[in-house]
């Protein structure tokens, strides 16, 4: 789709090629119908994870700069994308995603403001069914997680999100260094 273009109008870096690829295999493999995604942006992740779904599956997914969200909106008719396959929610993520249904989703993405991710991590569990996987992207910030030294905002919080994620009985996770780093995250069967 030309998700890749739009953001080349927008203020929003894309995601890697790869990641973007990575994504939408991860929906086919869990065979995922529910999704959510946490940071719009200009929809690169977005179509890609509306790419592996099948015909009943859709995106819900919450940024909070309703005038990318209406980019995408528009990208997606014009591409003749069914509106039944995104929901696209413009508000504060936390807000939103407190008010979604607990296990109703397959995969959450998490793309959002990072100063967040901890609290994003707790959501996920929330959100997902169980065996279901979220994947936290840029979880390398531009290599700045992996110096310990680094005590700005961002490292320190996507660290603690990296531990709490680590903490999660019966879960299984690894690292995927896919554009700037993929934690893949698939909480306990039962």
């Amino acid at each position: 789709m030309a998700a890749r273009e739009f953001a080349k109008g927008s203020s929003v870096v894309p995601v890697a090629r790869g990641v973007s690829g990575f994504l939408t295999l991860l929906v086919k493999l869990i065979g995922a119908k529910h999704v959510v995604e946490v940071g719009t942006g200009a929809g690169v992740t977005t179509t890609a994870l509306i790419k592996g779904l099948d015909d009943t599956g859709m995106v819900t997914s919450i940024d909070p700069d309703s005038g990318l969200q209406q980019g995408l909106k528009d990208l997606l008719k014009e591409h003749g994308v069914p509106a039944r396959k995104a929901r696209l929610i413009a508000g504060q993520p936390l807000d939103v995603l407190e008010k979604l249904t607990d296990a109703g989703y397959d995969l959450v993405l998490i793309s959002g403001d990072p100063l967040e991710y901890v609290e994003y991590v707790a959501a996920a569990q929330k959100l997902l069914r169980p065996g279901g996987v979220f994947v936290l992207n840029n979880i390398f910030w531009g290599g700045s997680t992996v110096d310990e030294d680094n005590d700005e905002d961002e490292p320190l919080i996507i660290r603690e999100a990296i531990a709490a994620a680590a903490n999660i009985d019966g879960a299984t996770s690894t690292l995927l260094p896919v554009g700037d780093g993929l934690l893949v995250v698939q909480l306990a069967a039962e």
